[in-house]
């Protein structure tokens, strides 16, 4: 049952159209996933795929699959292969345009579907920040930026005035996928719909804000930022951003391409007391984009496209208000680069930190992580043990099949691959050492061979019964 007072505002915004949106809440909800181009092209997870697949128009590497196809449960979802992610929720990462080489927010980032897309803009050069404020939902993002092989990422748990405080002027680009009322969850999710009130609105409202404010102050002159939104109340969106246009007149919208099925915002919509029609006209809302669930195949989103005026020179980077990490001498992972010798076909190049006898790796010209709660600084190379070194779950994911001197070739609809995910030895023939365990060519984690039994290093807490 949807609220009453939530049905007679949209009767009230739509008119014509609101049948045409009520149905719409009776109808499947549309499944998605977003291939990783980290791990490899569409085109050969095409190759790969059994599932029934359509495409996303907005997402080149979006996908629609049925209900039938159950992805979440096949082993390339262990192997970081896709993202099940909402349809209209890739929207914002792809007006983002991150590029590679450049500096990066996700500001309000959990549980990762978009960090993880962005991510995959960047194909691993530059700097990625993603940061969520709750603790539990951080180590969810965390967990996912692992999952899916990033190398570039720095997972933080910190609010948005303390980012700012630490990064200012400091982005090219930055998304805010703000905390909101979730309307547009209301189908697949009854808990948003008990939860929704008008007072959560206003204080979601109020809060994001806040986190715009913040959001500004960490962008350089001439960047881009994306503000995005999975509810459909005007207050948290045409009225966010009327409101902080009226804050910062240094921003401003940007005209961007709305693809089939989209639509520009209502001025009227984000009309108040306190501010005249004529000014909220002049804003150029229609330029910002809904994408609404009676009108594509997708459960409803909200972005808007803000450029801050200026320009910055071309060889320009952003300064970290406590500078970047020198990273440690090379005699303290010495035991690293002999295994990265023995069973790496690449040398993998950045900037190492060592937290207790933890090892990573994190991109060149790193934030310094001084009076931050940093979850994953980079990539977590391994354990430093006495006289050896021992490779993590994140370097094997983040690991191409041909970047290993040896590996284990499973396939995924062969039993051996659930038995592997499932926590199984295998039995092998070959040189003893580490292997990299692929199915279908795509990395999924250490084995370690000796005395022909492949021993199983898929960590304990991800192993799980697969179809």
């Amino acid at each position: 049952m949807l609220p009453s007072q939530f049905t007679d505002r949209m009767q009230a915004m739509l008119k014509d159209e609101y049948p045409l949106f009520i149905q719409s809440f009776e109808h499947k909800k549309y499944q998605s996933l977003r291939v990783n181009s980290l791990k490899g092209s569409r085109e050969e997870f095409l190759q790969k795929s059994s599932f029934s697949l359509s495409p996303v128009e907005w997402e080149r590497n979006g996908f629609y699959y049925e209900e039938t196809d159950q992805p979440g449960k096949h082993p390339f979802h262990e192997a970081g292969v896709y993202y099940i992610q909402e349809a209209s929720a890739m929207a914002p990462a792809v007006y983002l345009e991150a590029r590679p080489g450049e500096q990066v927010l996700d500001l309000c980032a959990a549980p990762g579907g978009k960090s993880t897309q962005i991510a995959a803009a960047m194909d691993g050069q530059g700097i990625l920040v993603c940061n969520e404020i709750h603790p539990a939902r951080a180590k969810i993002l965390s967990e996912n930026v692992e999952r899916m092989g990033i190398r570039n990422a720095l997972v933080t748990n910190e609010t948005p005035d303390r980012l700012a405080e630490h990064f200012p002027e400091y982005f090219d680009r930055v998304l805010v996928d703000a905390p909101c009322s979730g309307e547009g969850m209301f189908r697949k999710n009854e808990e948003a719909c008990r939860e929704w009130s008008p007072e959560n609105v206003q204080m979601c409202a109020q809060r994001q804000d806040e986190i715009l404010d913040c959001a500004a102050q960490m962008l350089r002159a001439g960047g881009r930022l994306v503000y995005s939104t999975c509810t459909f109340a005007p207050a948290e969106d045409e009225g966010s951003i009327a409101r902080f246009l009226m804050r910062h007149p240094d921003f401003e919208i940007e005209q961007v391409q709305k693809l089939s099925g989209m639509e520009g915002g209502r001025a009227e919509w984000a009309s108040d007391e306190k501010t005249a029609p004529d000014e909220i006209a002049a804003i150029g809302l229609e330029h910002t984009i809904r994408l609404w669930p009676h009108r594509l195949k997708g459960e409803g989103h909200y972005l808007a496209v803000l450029k801050k005026e200026g320009n910055v020179p071309a060889n320009y980077r952003g300064r970290c208000r406590c500078g970047t990490e020198r990273g440690i001498a090379a005699k303290e992972y010495e035991d690293f680069l002999q295994f990265q010798k023995e069973n790496m076909r690449i040398a993998l190049e950045g900037v190492f930190l060592k937290f207790g006898d933890q090892l990573y790796l994190a991109p060149e010209n790193m934030p310094a992580l001084r009076g931050l709660k940093v979850l994953r600084p980079g990539l977590h190379l391994g354990t430093m043990k006495k006289n050896r070194f021992e490779p993590s779950h994140a370097l094997a994911l983040a690991l191409k099949q041909d970047e290993a001197v040896r590996s284990l070739k499973l396939t995924a609809d062969g039993p051996e691959a659930k038995a592997w995910l499932n926590g199984m030895t295998l039995a092998a023939e070959g040189e003893k050492g580490w292997y990299l365990v692929t199915v279908d060519g795509y990395s999924t984690g250490w084995g370690k061979l000796a005395g022909n039994i492949m021993k199983n290093h898929y960590p304990k807490g991800l192993r799980k019964m697969l179809l």
